[in-house]
């Protein structure tokens, strides 16, 4: 069932004249389509919502049909419980949410996480896309001890009542916000650093993200990667700080398939930071594998 859109979002929003409401997999989804074309699948990654693929959706939209959700949790789609916050469980979300609009995507991009929700839909048979591009996708657990101390305290903290309220007023102040962006290795315009601003004030989307880096278990992931049959294109950002780029090297090394392209110059947002410049890659790597064998 379809939705208008409530007052709640901002009229300001980007591409809010794309949006809607769509009720799938027991929740609602705040969703973005364009209708030109194949089928093209965004997928924003942990802490994101339709607003960081702003200048990307235009590019894409004028020659595919693209189609980008809200995460549940995030931005103004309904939150989910803990159990359906993992890989699987945002990924049958999805597929749901798919099957609801009748969308088969033709083509898949995933930013970060998104890029791990895309291959597990894949490795799942729930989608079949003639690839799946990763943008500085997040494959592999953190190494060391970060890796040993971050998952189990990430859980801890996602089953916080309080902490997405402090998270949240510790927002209003951008410059806490525009450290936390240029940790990333990207640089934002001011439009980029006020729409998380105001993103991350609210609570509900902070604790979606919580939920997220919270209760996903990449270690299962990783080994079930190298089962992937999709065409895997991997974008990385030579100056991402958030995805060693290193990471890329070790899925292709998995991957006979996967092919990698560097973009000199960015960071972990570097779809926000310089949207012509990564539409276009991915526009052509859609072509190409799109094109008829």
């Amino acid at each position: 069932m379809r939705q208008a859109l409530p007052q709640g979002e901002p009229s300001d929003w980007p591409n809010r004249h794309l949006s809607r409401f769509v009720e799938a997999a027991g929740i609602r989804w705040h969703v973005q389509q364009t209708h030109a074309g194949e089928p093209l699948l965004l997928v924003h990654g942990t802490g994101a919502s339709t607003h960081s693929w702003r200048d990307i959706i235009p590019i894409l939209g004028a020659e595919y049909s693209v189609l980008a959700p809200d995460l549940p949790g995030h931005g103004f789609t309904d939150a989910v419980s803990p159990a359906r916050s993992t890989i699987g469980g945002m990924s049958e979300s999805l597929a749901l949410l798919l099957e609801t609009l009748e969308v088969t995507p033709r083509y898949c991009v995933g930013h970060s996480a998104g890029a791990v929700i895309l291959c597990r839909m894949a490795l799942d048979r729930r989608i079949q896309p003639a690839v799946i591009v990763s943008l500085n996708g997040a494959f592999m657990p953190l190494k060391g001890a970060a890796g040993v101390l971050f998952s189990p305290l990430a859980k801890l903290l996602s089953r916080s009542s309080f902490l997405p309220r402090l998270v949240s007023r510790r927002a209003a102040n951008s410059a806490n916000v525009a450290r936390v962006l240029e940790g990333t290795g990207s640089k934002l315009d001011a439009v980029g650093l006020d729409l998380y601003t105001r993103l991350v004030r609210d609570p509900k989307h902070v604790a979606g993200a919580l939920n997220m880096m919270g209760n996903w278990d990449l270690h299962a992931f990783e080994r079930d990667l190298p089962r992937l049959a999709t065409p895997l294109a991997l974008l990385v950002a030579a100056n991402d700080r958030t995805v060693p780029p290193d990471q890329a090297r070790l899925v292709a090394q998995r991957l006979p398939h996967a092919r990698i392209q560097i973009l000199p110059g960015l960071g972990h947002l570097a779809h926000e930071e310089e949207p012509a410049r990564v539409g276009e890659a991915i526009r052509t790597l859609c072509r190409m594998y799109g094109a008829p064998t």
